[in-house]
């Protein structure tokens, strides 16, 4: 498909943050593919990668803004659910 691709490694202190953020934005997979971009998330252990595929750079750049922001949120939302059981 491309000529233009990236991959994003992502290492956390245990598997399970891993998975969790996996899991939260692996949801988004296949939606915000298109004709120009093809996403694959992984999670081996501790470590989340996801390998972009893309035809042009100005669609492998928007997919890498994306993911990035994605991932963001899943560490933020987690790290917000830790502090409160936390605080319990």
């Amino acid at each position: 498909m491309s000529s233009h691709d990236a991959t994003l490694e992502f290492d956390y202190e245990t598997p399970s943050r891993a998975e969790l953020v996996a899991t939260s934005v692996a949801r988004e997979i296949g939606e915000i593919d298109d004709e120009r971009s093809r996403t694959i998330l992984e999670r081996d252990g501790s470590c989340v990668r996801i390998d972009i595929d893309a035809e042009d750079v100005v669609a492998l750049r928007a997919a890498l803004n994306t993911w990035f922001s994605l991932v963001d949120v899943a560490e933020r939302a987690a790290d917000a659910g830790e502090a409160v059981l936390t605080a319990q």
